[in-house]
């Protein structure tokens, strides 16, 4: 969704000169591509360039409709920003997989810290300075390190399942709450309440608001104009500079709300694994020179933790229990493979996943029907390139649309359809080893903190369907409601309220999940 402005802040921006930087810096990219032309796109507007043909909710859907004219890759203009955007997973795969080299930076952000997310290593340039704080991320999250990390998601999802069994018809918040606790527990080792915790509310608030500016479509307007972003607030038309204003508040309360926790459980000695103690064991190995720099970059991969994982496993939940409401026949298919494997007498544990291909099959699906980040994070191109015959300029923005990625008819018949089957084969065996490679990001920028999210998703939708049942909400009449999902926009897209009911399936009460608990620790 595109900042909206103001009277004030529109009577700003036709006063600009920027019009004369934007003719500037396109005559020199079109002097410097030796000939060769850029990928085909819209033509655009003078000064706007392609702005306003843009879907205003979804720009993904614009990016897509963009193929059946122009193709695969499309080049067009948003302001006085650059953008290619890719539409097929096997251009994203050779230039930002095979060309890693060139595709692994990050396009300028004038909101990043204006708004308070100047910590986020997600965002920064290619570089020691990011290698520094990956290295450390990794060091955690690696794919042989997350099994530590299964005990807490556990205890976890219990808490989530009680919740649920206590007020169904709040599953959504209960499914944020989880989300948050699983974080605060990875990062800080903070066993967080179950409901109402005050620091998983401050994290909530810091996360929710900000990122719709930091959007390909969002960023245009706001590099163009970053004298908007340092407006005094009370100066009119300075909307763009009370939301960074308060977004940069709540990040700086958010970095600091969990410091007197967790000094105190250093203290007495009572502080369990987490990304904290991992990082304080590595810093007695640090030079003394080198501590400072150490620890701010610890505190960058700590906040780029919490920010990282705010939304996305909710959407993921939320992502299925919307097809398990529109598709009952799956979800009655699921529980039986369920109860076979599971039985009804316990718990599922991480030891089940293997035994549970459907299930596993829902999973994947989930994440390729309605992919929760559909244009993820953008690449840039440190040199110029050429790819298939067309110039790839230096600077340009690289967008790749997940979402146009989950639609392809020739990967996916019925793309549109929710179809577990589809990575199964005859036999009901998996035929991958994982989701969609769209759906976690490409190259070295791809989510370093894929495994962790994997196993806490897996975990909570497991036991969701093994322990309750999701129908559409009924009228007074008793009938079902009928209705078309919608969706939330912004970086992280996930279904708006839908008409749903959550039943607990026969025999699962509280007493009996106290019971399976008891017998599970």
């Amino acid at each position: 969704m595109i900042p909206t402005l103001d009277m004030h802040s529109t009577l700003i921006l036709s006063l600009s000169v920027i019009a004369v930087v934007i003719v500037d810096r396109l005559a020199r990219k079109k002097r410097a591509s030796g000939g060769l032309p850029l990928p085909p796109g819209p033509t655009g507007l003078p000064l706007v360039g392609s702005l306003f043909s843009l879907d205003k909710r979804d720009v993904f859907y614009t990016y897509r409709d963009w193929t059946a004219t122009y193709g695969d890759m499309v080049y067009a203009r948003f302001l006085n920003e650059e953008m290619i955007i890719i539409n097929s997973e096997k251009i994203a795969v050779d230039l930002l997989d095979k060309r890693s080299n060139n595709y692994s930076d990050r396009p300028f952000l004038a909101a990043l810290k204006p708004y308070g997310w100047g910590f986020s290593f997600a965002d920064v340039n290619y570089g020691d300075y990011w290698r520094i704080r990956r290295k450390l991320f990794h060091h955690t999250f690696r794919a042989d390190a997350v099994a530590k990390f299964q005990p807490m998601q556990i205890s976890k999802v219990h808490q989530l399942l009680a919740n649920i069994l206590e007020c169904p018809e709040d599953y959504a918040a209960h499914l944020e709450t989880y989300n948050s606790c699983i974080t605060m527990s990875i990062v800080y080792g903070y066993d967080a309440k179950p409901r109402d915790d005050p620091l998983v509310d401050i994290t909530s608030k810091a996360m929710h608001g900000p990122l719709k500016v930091f959007t390909p479509e969002g960023c245009p307007l706001v590099n163009a104009f970053p004298f908007l972003l340092r407006l005094p607030t009370w100066f009119p038309g300075a909307t763009l500079a009370r939301h960074a204003r308060a977004s940069h508040d709540n990040i700086q309360s958010m970095g600091v709300a969990a410091i007197p926790y967790m000094e105190k459980k250093m203290i007495n000695g009572t502080a369990v694994p987490s990304l904290v103690t991992d990082m304080l064991e590595r810093l007695e190995e640090v030079e003394a020179d080198k501590k400072a720099a150490f620890e701010a970059a610890v505190k960058d991969v700590m906040t780029t933790t919490v920010a990282g994982a705010s939304e996305t496993t909710t959407a993921t939940l939320l992502v299925f229990i919307l097809a398990m409401v529109l598709h009952p026949e799956i979800q009655q298919r699921a529980q039986v493979h369920l109860d076979a494997v599971v039985g009804r007498d316990r718990l599922p544990e991480f030891s089940d996943r293997e035994l549970l291909p459907y299930v596993e099959a829902i999973l994947i699906e989930c994440m390729r029907w309605e992919p929760v980040s559909p244009i993820g994070r953008p690449h840039t191109a440190t040199e110029s390139d050429v790819y298939e015959g067309y110039y790839i300029p230096k600077g340009v923005t690289i967008v790749a649309n997940a979402w146009a990625m989950s639609r392809n008819e020739s990967a996916f018949p019925n793309a549109s359809e929710f179809k577990p089957e589809r990575w199964l084969d005859a036999e009901g065996r998996l035929t991958v080893d994982g989701p969609p490679g769209f759906v976690f990001g490409f190259g070295r920028r791809v989510c370093p903190g894929r495994w962790a999210a994997d196993a806490g998703i897996w975990i909570a939708l497991c036991s969701l369907l093994a322990n309750f049942e999701f129908h559409k909400a009924k009228d007074a009449k008793g009938r079902e409601i009928d209705f078309v999902p919608t969706f939330t926009t912004g970086f992280v897209r996930m279904p708006d309220p839908f008409p749903s009911r959550v039943v607990a399936r026969p025999g699962f009460d509280s007493e009996r999940l106290a019971q399976w608990v008891r017998a599970s620790t």
